[in-house]
């Protein structure tokens, strides 16, 4: 499965010794990327909304590796102040030392959540046989203290 750290930035002028280190440590370029707002967003016709535009595509990405509703929040406000994303995906190996550059650089920490976390009904497991062959691992992996987060999708 996929992984993707991910870290804000608010000073955007980080990015680029960011990912220098990362490319240092053998990081491939081609898996990080970097993401700031626009200075400026052009129109394209009548109904073209390009902010919007920015906004909902940013959303939908975050939301497509495994970012929860405040996260996807937090991210988006955190880029309209000013800040920037670093994105880099890989193999754990290289995920796990690009989260490890991010922090060190000072990747700002988000809000975890704005509610209790959910719970679930129990299901009795006395009459089920386990299914240890399949494995599935999607959503934020929590880490107490980080600055940038570890997504797998």
């Amino acid at each position: 499965m996929p992984k993707t750290a991910v870290g804000l930035f608010m000073n955007p002028a980080l990015m680029e010794d960011v990912v220098g280190e990362m490319e240092g440590l053998g990081f491939p370029r081609l898996e990080v990327r970097t993401l700031a707002e626009p200075a400026s967003f052009g129109l394209a016709g009548v109904m073209s909304f390009p902010r919007l535009d920015f906004e909902v595509l940013l959303k939908r990405e975050l939301a497509r590796i495994g970012a929860s509703e405040s996260e996807v929040q937090a991210y988006v406000r955190g880029v309209e102040k000013g800040g920037a994303l670093v994105l880099a995906t890989g193999p754990d190996r290289n995920v796990e030392a690009a989260v490890q550059v991010m922090n060190d650089h000072g990747a700002v920490g988000i809000e975890q959540s704005s509610g209790p976390e959910p719970e679930l009904p129990e299901i009795p497991l006395e009459n089920m046989t386990p299914n240890r062959d399949t494995a599935v691992l999607a959503g934020r992996i929590r880490e107490q203290g980080s600055g940038a987060h570890l997504f797998v999708w």
